[in-house]
């Protein structure tokens, strides 16, 4: 009887421990990003820079592949597939990150390294030839028209520009 008791109490106090998640979650690479493998297709593409709604809405499409299967899930034949419809869609021109491109005039989709690149080249572009907004991202002003008097005045390096009140004696 007292050991029916032990087992009883061994029980119990197994059922009380914490139980221990014994999946763990896979990280899935697609184009130099990695995603979790507990996500959607959807939501899991969108994670990839330059890749928004539309675009792995339009690739879930041409591929054939279901947008609500989760990554975790997906075959290295299927990823290949995906990685490379990303790289070049067939979507509509006005769904392309990079339209009339400067140096050859193309619409191309951009993602990842290739998209902070461009954006670079760009922003060094603009300053060379001493445009307005070139000057703006050198001096780091807001380039697009936004109001500089009550904002943007702590956006590098901690300085903060502001009033500063005299200290006042006594009235007597």
């Amino acid at each position: 009887m007292k050991q029916e008791m032990d087992k009883t109490a061994e029980n119990k106090e197994k059922s009380e421990r914490p139980k221990v998640k014994q999946e763990t979650e896979m990280l899935v690479r697609i184009l130099q990003t990695d995603i979790p493998g507990s996500k959607n297709l959807f939501s899991g593409l969108s994670r990839i820079k330059g890749v928004s709604f539309s675009v792995v809405n339009s690739v879930c499409k041409n591929t054939g592949i279901d947008k609500k299967r989760k990554i975790s899930s997906l075959s290295p034949q299927e990823i290949d597939k995906l990685s490379k419809e990303i790289k070049n869609p067939q979507i509509p021109y006005f769904n392309k990150n990079r339209r009339y491109d400067f140096e050859t005039g193309e619409t191309k989709h951009l993602v990842t390294t290739e998209l902070d690149l461009k954006k670079d080249f760009d922003i060094k572009r603009l300053k060379k030839i001493k445009t307005y907004k070139g000057i703006r991202h050198s001096r780091g002003l807001p380039v697009r028209g936004q109001r500089t008097k009550s904002h943007f005045r702590k956006r590098t390096k901690n300085k903060v520009v502001g009033v500063s009140k005299k200290s006042v004696g006594k009235k007597g």
